[in-house]
Formats: C-alpha cells, structure tokens, sequence
C-alpha cells in the first residue's frame, strides 16, 4: 500500500483561468469558491477565471486564489470519491503559502478564515518593503552551499576609499531542491548574486536570473510582515490538524497549535526548505505524493527530489478522476 503525502502549491502557480473548468464540472468547487467570495468581500473567482493577469499576480490575490483552488480540489475528492485527507495522507506539507492551503485541508482553519489570513498575509508582505528595494532570483544548478557562498560575497556594498563600508540584506529564501536555490534581499545584492553567479567560479550553475516578483519573500525584510501575521495568528488561531504537517521552517513534523502558529509567524521570513522537507517525508516513508491546486510545480520537484517516489498533480476534472481511481 503506497503511503500518501498531500502537497499544496505556493505562488507562482497561479494562471488566469485557473479553477474554471473545476467550477464548471463540480458543485463542490463553485461552494469553496463563493465561501472563498465572501469572506473577502471580493469576487476573486472572477479574477481567477478571467484576469487580467498582472491583478491575478499581484500576492493579496494570487495567495488566497492558489488556496481556494487547492481546498475546491480537496472537496471534490472528498465528496465524489470519498477521500478523507485524514486516513488517506499520513501528512501534508505546502510551499510558503501553501503551508496554510495544507493546514486548512487538515482542518486546522475554515476556509474562510485560511482566505481572509492569506490576503491580509499578501498585502502585509506588499507593504513590508517599497516597491522597487527589494528583489529575487533564482539560481538553477546551484546547491545551497554554493548559494550560501554567492549570497556572502554579495552582500556588502562597493563603496569608494574612505566610505563607510555596509552590507545589504541577502539570504536564501527557497531551496527548492533539483538544483533550485531562490536568494531574497536588497535588490542592488541580488543583482550582485546573479552577476556572481554567472562568473566562472561556479560552473555548476546553468542560469542565475531575476525573477518577476513584487516583493523580498522569506528574508529578514520581511519582519513587518511577520509582525503582522502574529497579531493575526492570535486572533485566529490554528486548531491541532488532523494529520502532521510537516513544516517550511524545520523540515519536520508539527501538530500543536502553539508550535504551528509560531512557525507560521517564523515562516515569513525563514528560508522554505521545501528539498529538506520531502526528504524528510521520505525518510517518514511516504512513497506516493499528491498535488492539490493549480500547476505542476511541486510535482516536478519531488521528482528531482524522490525519484524513487511516486508523484502526481490534481488540478483539472480529468486528474481528478485519475487520482480517484489511483487513490
């Protein structure tokens, strides 16, 4: 009997008309999509349907739309196919916000509520840093070490004889694993990062670029954002899951409330250890991942990752009658 893990996707993900042939096809979904509408006061499942894109993209939309997906999925699974996350996942685990899609399809938050936290969450994290200071990139062939190498010599400043010599912030916000490592800062150090990366001391590195995104995720500027998110943690807090979820910041299982909420804060701008993390699921003996909400990312990654394991994504009508079948 292969042993499951239910993995939700993070920003980046997203696509105009994403969740629309789902809505068409299934009851299910247009319900989580209209609890989703109204707890926000916004028609979002519009925006998902139709766009425009540069509105879908922006983080207040785009993460609390990649939950409704992931969660209208979960549903369908449930209801048409009798797929309780709670015997069939022997833990769950999500990419940044995706952390909060999994908790929700654990019943540690409503739906409502995993919604209206991640809108606050996007526009805490929009606000956090002025447009423009901050930037990321990935670099594609790298391990961490040799990020850990780039963001150092990236991060102090050139400055002229007799300046006062400072530092920019820069650090790894994603290993992602396959040769996928994200750095976050200042922008003037990850243009450092990149231009270093491409010279030829790191020759293992295929490609460092600048990725389009509108703020610094997961570093340390980021800490308004977590402040924020705290004081909303403790107005809504976590309920115990169902099953474990094993966590962005530690790689490792968590199932208290009060341990969730603080790594919750802590995510926002601790480094997503998503390669440590399916590792770590392994190492637990999960031998099958499934993949609820839009695109294929986590999919691809866990291939690098687990080549051993099984993976799989569910996201359209027909992968959804596919996994049935399989599950």
């Amino acid at each position: 009997m292969p042993v499951h893990a239910f993995i939700f996707p993070g920003q980046g993900s997203q696509a105009v008309g994403m969740g629309r042939d789902l809505a068409a096809a299934f009851p299910a979904v247009r319900e989580v999509f209209q609890e989703v509408d109204d707890s926000l006061g916004q028609n979002l499942s519009r925006l998902m349907f139709e766009g425009p894109g540069e509105t879908l993209t922006l983080t207040e939309n785009a993460q609390p739309a990649l939950m409704a997906v992931s969660l209208a999925v979960l549903r369908v699974l449930e209801r048409e196919g009798g797929v309780a996350l709670k015997t069939r996942a022997a833990v769950v685990a999500g990419h940044s916000l995706g952390e909060y899609s999994a908790l929700a399809a654990a019943g540690s938050f409503g739906v409502a509520e995993a919604a209206r936290l991640l809108k606050l969450r996007g526009q805490a994290m929009q606000k956090a840093v002025p447009a423009g200071e901050g930037a990321m990139a990935a670099l594609l062939g790298a391990d961490l070490e040799q990020a850990r190498e780039i963001c150092a010599e990236a991060g102090p400043v050139p400055v002229e004889a007799g300046q006062t010599p400072r530092t920019e912030v820069i650090e790894i916000a994603n290993d992602n694993g396959g040769g996928q490592v994200v750095v976050s800062g200042h922008r003037g150090a990850v243009e450092r990062a990149v231009e270093i990366a491409k010279g030829d001391r790191f020759k293992g590195i295929k490609r460092a670029m600048l990725l389009p995104v509108s703020a610094p995720f997961h570093c340390r500027l980021m800490e308004p954002a977590a402040e924020a998110m705290a004081e909303a943690l403790a107005q809504s807090p976590p309920r115990a899951p169902s099953v474990p979820l094993i966590a962005n910041v530690t790689a490792a299982k968590a199932t208290e409330p009060d341990e969730i909420r603080d790594l919750l804060v802590r995510q926002v701008t601790a480094t997503v250890r998503w390669r440590e993390s399916v590792e770590a699921m392994v190492a637990l003996g999960v031998t099958s991942f499934v993949e609820l909400g839009a695109g294929k990312v986590l999919t691809g990654l866990v291939r690098r990752i687990a080549p051993d394991a099984a993976a799989a994504a569910v996201g359209t009508p027909a992968e959804i009658e596919a996994v049935l079948k399989a599950l």
